[in-house]
């Protein structure tokens, strides 16, 4: 139906009067409400709070006096039944603009401004029939206007209203610019749009909540007035706000370890000194740092939030890691404030935790867990505190007594000392490859403990150790021709970044003179080892004279290859000579007695462990090789 046009003032209708007005146009009425509501309410809330205004605009006693509507009240030209009608529109209109007025502290909140106590529906969400993509444009055009403007869309679009008779049902709606909300109603053209099912709030679709929690909460029915009390504590905070447990999911069950563990009260905290004297010297040894190492509210939320993480945080974890929460009390590392964030440090002798916050105290949280379980004084140096914009900071261990910057890709270049706080907190350096593309990477050389380790960012929490050598007897990178080698394949690091690796080794297995007399090739074997042990990377290097950067000859994920366990390794590259002849190259190590080539229109073996033969271009080839013990060896894949 499109409603008459207004045009004189006439008493408030009877209640009956009314009544038959919201039965007859309940359907109209409620869509009008929805549109004039503030998107930001969700489509289920204004569903269920335009059906509940619409409801609450029958009059509350048998006839309203003119005084309750300011100037009277608009009559429709046609009868009592569309007078009535005229009256609850502009009820229901008002109810709808005073529910997009935030609330504030300096005044009772009005009846509008509140989740609707009555229609609700338990265990369902309801909401309209989505519409096209006309539809959707408008709809998100109409969350761009302020109530008012939503008002004069509907009253003109809906409603079929002429202009000066929405000026006036606004005007009679308490809005104070009646001339500025019209003016920025929109293109009469997408008028029809508004009677699409996409605003049609009696037309809906419904989808369940949380069936898990529900089933929780039906079988933990002795406890439902404890749960009614949270809820409503919960329901009690300030939009965005946190209560004592942060960003932390709410409660369900409780048991007297659980809460030993999440107690800030029973933190461990290591002597400052203990690192010293301690047969480990791992994170179990480091004292608690940081200013906020004594705020126990923020110790308690990052203990709740590690335990039941709510949908607002965050959470990552290394290959292999649990995240699961404490078994019993943990040890705190850091409390401070970093950069634009709060972090707090955990260890729990498997896992090193990370929880950081927003300095302002509000919104969400990251919650990182790292696995450290077996570190020692090399593997335990340092721990990553924050990534801003590129930079990394980290946190030393207290045996750390110097730390500098150093780029792998320039060995020849001394590196520049840094100055920690006295709390072992770097300040912020550029992270690997800052700029995206691999024309440096920084490295953190760590002196302490009679020893310099290099450490670097590999996207963990906890940095990797870079060493060279054989496999058993890898040691610091110090001497110039190790750094010389990490500047070659220090570019083939983001292979194994983000898979919780603790130590990466690069050893220099052969040397080859290549045929032709065109100087002398390096292979290469860099083994990253992971802190779960089961997916160690192993890659078997080239290194041509004269090329800045080695090539990849081959790789393997999980073999024992180029490690303790099997100290060896053989691959092979296809090499052009500078006079444009092919060959097929092979290297082994030490271990190996001769090498084997075949197939791909090559054919040739060589005693030793170097094999160079001539191939065609994009030959496939086929290595193995025999070991001086006697039994044969692949080469690495």
């Amino acid at each position: 139906m499109t409603a008459p046009d207004t045009a004189t003032l006439v008493p408030s209708p009877d209640v009956e009067q009314a009544e038959a007005a919201i039965v007859e146009h309940y359907p109209r009425l409620v869509r009008l409400a929805y549109l004039v509501l503030p998107p930001a309410l969700g489509r289920n809330r204004r569903v269920l709070t335009a059906h509940s205004l619409v409801q609450r605009a029958l009059p509350r006693g048998r006839r309203e006096g003119a005084a309750a509507v300011r100037g009277g009240v608009p009559g429709q030209r046609g009868g009592e039944g569309e007078a009535g009608y005229a009256y609850v529109r502009l009820r229901v209109l008002r109810a709808a603009l005073e529910a997009g007025v935030p609330l504030t502290f300096r005044a009772l909140p009005r009846r509008a401004q509140l989740p609707p106590a009555l229609p609700q529906v338990w265990g369902l969400r309801l909401f309209p029939r989505s519409g096209g993509a006309e539809e959707l444009a408008l709809d998100q055009w109409l969350a761009t206007l302020d109530g008012p403007g939503r008002a004069a869309c509907v009253l003109r679009a809906l409603e079929r209203l002429p202009e000066p008779e929405v000026l006036r049902v606004l005007d009679e709606a308490g809005v104070a610019d009646p001339a500025a909300a019209v003016a920025e109603s929109g293109d009469p053209a997408n008028d029809a749009l508004f009677a699409s099912p996409e605003f049609d709030p009696c037309v809906l679709q419904a989808r369940p909540t949380d069936l898990l929690r529900r089933r929780r909460l039906a079988r933990a029915a002795l406890a439902a007035g404890a749960a009614l009390a949270v809820c409503g504590a919960l329901l009690a905070l300030p939009g965005g706000g946190w209560g004592p447990d942060g960003p932390a999911a709410p409660l369900y069950a409780r048991n007297a370890a659980a809460e030993q563990a999440l107690d800030p009260g029973t933190l461990l905290r290591a002597a400052p000194a203990l690192w010293r004297t301690s047969s480990r010297t791992d994170f179990s040894a480091w004292p608690a740092r940081g200013d906020r190492a004594d705020d126990t509210a923020l110790l308690r939320r990052a203990l709740a939030v590690w335990a039941r993480p709510g949908a607002s945080v965050v959470v990552s974890a290394t290959p292999g890691t649990p995240a699961g929460p404490p078994m019993g009390p943990a040890q705190l590392l850091f409390a401070g404030a970093v950069d634009q964030a709060v972090v707090v440090l955990l260890y729990d002798g498997l896992r090193v935790v990370r929880y950081a916050e927003p300095r302002g105290g509000a919104g969400g949280a990251a919650l990182d867990f790292a696995r450290t379980d077996g570190a020692s004084a090399d593997t335990a140096t340092a721990l990553v505190l924050s990534r801003v914009d590129g930079n990394v900071r980290y946190l030393t261990a207290p045996w750390v007594t110097g730390a500098a910057l150093r780029d792998l890709l320039k060995p020849g270049e001394a590196a520049v000392a840094l100055k920690p706080t006295p709390d072992g907190v770097t300040p912020p350096v550029p992270g690997p490859a800052p700029t995206g593309d691999c024309t440096s990477w920084n490295a953190l050389a760590l002196t302490g403990d009679g020893a310099t380790r290099l450490i670097t960012d590999l996207g963990e929490l906890t940095p990797a150790r870079l060493t060279s050598g054989a496999p058993g007897a890898e040691r610091d990178v110090t001497e110039a021709a190790e750094l010389g080698d990490w500047s070659r394949i220090a570019c083939l690091l983001p292979s194994v970044r983000s898979h919780g690796v603790r130590t990466v080794n690069a050893w220099t297995y052969a040397k080859q003179p290549l045929p032709e007399g065109d100087g002398t090739a390096t292979w290469l074997c860099t083994r990253a080892e992971t802190w779960q042990g089961a997916a160690d990377r192993v890659q078997a290097q080239f290194l041509a004279p004269g090329a800045p950067l080695a090539a990849q000859a081959a790789r393997s994920e999980g073999s024992p290859a180029c490690g303790p366990r099997e100290p060896r390794v053989l691959a092979g590259v296809l090499w052009k000579s500078r006079a444009g002849q092919w060959y097929v190259l092979a290297a082994g190590s030490a271990q190996f007695a001769s090498l084997s080539a075949s197939g791909g229109g090559v054919n040739g073996s060589a005693n030793g462990n170097r094999l160079a033969v001539k191939a065609p271009a994009g030959a496939q080839v086929d290595l193995s090789g025999r070991l001086t013990d006697g039994t044969k060896a692949g080469a690495l894949r």
